[in-house]
């Protein structure tokens, strides 16, 4: 068995090919071994000393390190725990773990022709250009025209070029989103709602994506508007910085409804909805 390596947008991760299936579809990150209870080959990796995180995809495995670790030590390690798992035919998820099928949001209108080469592009492609960088995407729904995508690591910053792609191939494809803002927001309908969304959308987010990263709009109730870190702000050592000298100061100088600025993003695995760093 000849395991690949590739190095990705951070020192600290470094991706692990194997040659075959790893996942049947979409990702799944742990980040410490009580997490990793579900897979054997995360749990696996997590045996090694130094491993901080462990995600897996279709034909993937990412593995960050802890800062102070050094690939030259823990390269031969890894690469001797990932072929040991395979060769001994262990299964990558436990019985019953991960096994539910990702919901798939369609209205059931769209051309299933359409629907199919949208798929194709995404895994022919998307997925190999964001793989490069250490990320992925995966199709998560097809909405009046929207291609609602599933975004992870380094990956959202290649929105626009995935807009791009999609509706030159694809003409009835108006736009792309990332499906966790698929849900309808009774708060981004708001004036104060739409004015955030306006600054973040002018004035914020095209400096933020020159570092590789988005800031997207959860929703707004009350007083206080929720944001998500994305792409390279997410897990930044200078996000709480970046949101309380940069992000807040603007959206509450534009408007001065607004007095607080949360994020919900789990800096770890992006996954914890509402989430406040401790001050």
């Amino acid at each position: 068995m000849f395991i690949q390596t590739e190095a990705t947008d951070s020192t600290d991760r470094m991706k692990f090919l194997p040659g075959c299936a790893v996942l049947p579809s979409g990702t799944l990150a742990f980040t410490d071994g009580d997490e990793a209870g579900g897979s054997p080959l995360a749990g696996r990796l997590f045996a090694v000393e130094e491993v901080a995180g462990v995600e897996l995809g279709a034909d993937y495995i990412t593995v960050t390190k802890q800062p102070d670790a050094d690939w030259l030590t823990l390269k031969p390690a890894l690469l001797g725990a990932v072929m040991e798992h395979f060769v001994a035919g262990d299964p990558v998820l436990a019985v019953g773990a991960g096994s539910e099928p990702e919901e798939i949001m369609e209205d059931g209108t769209a051309d299933p022709a359409v629907i199919a080469e949208i798929r194709e592009l995404i895994e022919t492609r998307i997925r190999p250009t964001a793989a490069q960088g250490g990320g992925d995407v995966a199709y998560r729904g097809y909405k009046e025209g929207v291609v609602l995508l599933e975004f992870t690591g380094s990956a959202h910053s290649l929105m626009a070029g995935i807009d791009n792609m999609l509706q030159h191939y694809v003409p009835e494809v108006r736009g792309v989103a990332d499906f966790r803002d698929a849900q309808p927001k009774p708060g981004l309908q708001t004036p104060e709602g739409i004015a955030v969304k306006e600054v973040l959308d002018t004035a914020i987010n095209p400096t933020v994506a020159s570092h590789g990263g988005h800031i997207a709009l959860v929703d707004v109730l009350d007083d206080t508007v929720y944001i998500r870190l994305e792409g390279g702000c997410q897990g930044c050592g200078m996000a709480d910085v970046t949101l309380k000298q940069g992000v807040e100061v603007q959206i509450m100088q534009a408007v001065p409804q607004i007095r607080q600025v949360l994020d919900v993003t789990d800096h770890n695995s992006g996954a914890n909805p509402y989430y406040q760093p401790s001050k």
